[in-house]
């Protein structure tokens, strides 16, 4: 019976070098994204001087989303791996912040980006306002509410999760 609870631990084990999958498809998503952005970057440096300022706020706007949207996709996927799959060995000193990020941090930071994604998008709804019902931007910008306090109960369960961890440590 022990060598059968041995390999079922060992299978279970090995599963979590299936999420390897995933990783890789973010990465070739990341990919693709890269080129997406490159497309939209050509774009704005086309119409450089074409554009007013409100337009060149917006596409820059646009630019800092892509920006943000591949950095989640970076920390989720390097994070992730680090978390569930194996330690990176060969990560050294330039990602320090590795080690730090556990489960629920990693939550918290994901959700601190969709905050900060979620507030550039408003904020080009609100430039572009005339483009918009009166009832939508109501609902981008409730949404985006939803988004900040989600954002903010998941940093505070960790913190209460966190708080009870370390006075049973002490």
């Amino acid at each position: 019976m022990r060598s059968f609870e041995a390999f079922l631990e060992k299978l279970i084990m090995s599963a979590r070098w299936l999420l390897v999958i995933f990783y890789l498809g973010l990465g070739l998503a990341l990919v693709l994204y890269a080129v997406s952005f490159g497309y939209k970057f050509l774009k704005v440096a086309q119409n450089v001087f074409v554009y007013d300022e409100a337009d060149m706020i917006l596409a820059m706007l646009g630019l800092i989303d892509a920006a943000l949207v591949a950095s989640l996709v970076v920390m989720v996927m390097i994070s992730s791996y680090e978390n569930y799959v194996s330690k990176l060995d060969n990560a050294g000193t330039e990602l320090s912040w590795l080690g730090k990020l556990d489960a629920g941090s990693l939550k918290i930071k994901v959700a601190s980006s969709i905050v900060a994604i979620s507030s550039i998008h408003l904020l080009q709804i609100f430039m572009n306002a005339n483009q918009y019902t009166n009832d939508k931007i109501m609902w981008y910008a409730i949404l985006h509410m939803i988004f900040v306090v989600s954002a903010l109960l998941l940093a505070w369960v960790d913190r209460i999760s966190n708080v009870g961890k370390s006075s049973k440590v002490g």
